[in-house]
């Protein structure tokens, strides 16, 4: 027998962004939530600390990587969104040049 639940629609879940809450449903990606909630950048580059987001949308680019739960240079584009998830910002400097 097997067990459905009344409403057949997405269960809504929630992540967080560098402690912000954001709200999503069930198989929406992080990068998905993100835009939804008009937000258009979460890393930095290295070079020039200039805003990014997503770019391709499909995973060939690294415009979108973030840390989630602990596990950094995830692409957010492709990784679908857990209840709970903490999601933190990645910025990474080029290392210094040693003399």
């Amino acid at each position: 027998m097997t067990t459905h639940r009344q409403d057949a629609g997405p269960r809504p879940l929630t992540i967080t962004l560098d402690g912000e809450p954001f709200a999503g449903t069930e198989g929406q990606t992080i990068a998905g939530m993100l835009l939804a909630a008009r937000r258009r950048s979460w890393r930095t580059t290295s070079v020039e600390a200039a805003p990014r987001g997503v770019f391709c949308g499909i995973g060939v680019c690294f415009d979108c990587l973030v840390t989630v739960n602990g596990a950094r240079d995830v692409r957010a584009c492709l990784r679908r969104a857990a209840d709970g998830d903490v999601v933190e910002t990645q910025h990474d400097p080029l290392p210094g040049v040693a003399s």
